[in-house]
């Protein structure tokens, strides 16, 4: 029968003609959707968009997300900068969204972003976010050198705590709130192997991040040199330090004050470093305090000096 017959029928439009012509070249395996090379590239553009950005003067830290309904309004209740907040779709109706999404409304400049549970889910690499993810920006840190410049600008001594081999970012956060309590002008840490000015360094500072700045430095030892020819003095607080507080004539000038971890204490090259290594006397008995209590001490003495 003619309706069976095999082979093109009349009318076809030349389908079999342009099935057989070319269709360009092939594209690289980076651009071919679903390739190996394709996810390899993807992830390493990622990778250096997550990167620190570095400036000429102190840079920028990485972007941060906080996920959760209790660590989101928490940040957001304690000002910690943020850019956008990002609210699950269809969300059951919680007390801490609504009370999130209000407070985030009220400052101004933070992003509403209304987003499906997998999106949440691919920005968070699967953490438990409960439908609130809040991006936090890159810091912006200063140069080690400006916060002294900034210091003899005011016609006043500098007064900064470096930190050497701190890791935990609510003793860098303690370390800013007693820095800005007592009149100091800045922190400065070290970029690597060092806690970071995270949202939970800002906040265990308590809002005092906002007007206390930061400093990142590449080389800690070359940062305290450079701060040396600048005039300042430099004491190192060990446990086993020559001079005890209370008998440093330097207090009441231009200083750096390094505080180690409390497990490790300085480093030999920062230690060496320093001009003096300062014990704080314990009476009680205790063997160490952590970061952000040896500084407070060491502050609050050198502004009581200051003051006299």
């Amino acid at each position: 029968m003619p309706g069976k017959k095999k082979g093109p029928m009349i009318g076809s439009g030349g389908q079999r003609r342009r099935g057989l012509e070319g269709k360009g070249p092939t594209p690289p395996a980076e651009m071919r959707k679903g390739h190996a090379k394709q996810r390899a590239a993807q992830a390493k553009a990622r990778r250096a968009q997550n990167r620190p950005q570095r400036g000429p003067r102190g840079g920028k830290g990485t972007a941060e997300l906080v996920v959760g309904r209790n660590s989101v309004l928490e940040a957001l209740r304690e000002g910690v900068p943020a850019n956008a907040l990002y609210v699950q779709q269809f969300i059951d109706n919680d007390e801490r969204v609504r009370e999130a999404v209000r407070v985030a409304g009220e400052r101004g400049d933070i992003r509403l972003v209304e987003a499906p549970r997998p999106e949440l889910d691919r920005m968070t690499n699967g953490l438990n976010h409960q439908g609130l993810v809040l991006q936090v920006p890159p810091y912006e840190y200063a140069h080690p050198e400006d916060l002294a410049a900034a210091a003899y600008d005011r016609g006043e001594d500098p007064l900064v705590v470096a930190l050497d081999g701190v890791t935990d970012p609510r003793n860098l956060g303690a370390v800013v709130r007693s820095v800005s309590a007592f009149g100091g002008h800045g922190v400065v840490v070290p970029e690597r192997r060092a806690a970071g000015m995270t949202a939970g360094a800002w906040k265990t500072s308590a809002g005092t991040a906002a007007r206390t700045p930061v400093a990142r430095a590449t080389n800690l030892t070359r940062a305290l040199e450079g701060y040396k020819k600048a005039g300042l003095t430099v004491i190192g607080l060990a446990a086993d330090g020559d001079v005890e507080l209370g008998d440093v004539a330097a207090l009441d000038g231009p200083l750096v004050v390094v505080v180690g971890s409390e497990g490790k204490g300085l480093s030999r090259l920062v230690g060496e470093t320093c001009d003096l290594r300062v014990r704080i006397p314990m009476p009680g008995g205790a063997e160490s305090l952590n970061a952000g209590v040896a500084a407070g001490v060491v502050l609050y003495e050198a502004a009581r000096r200051r003051r006299g």
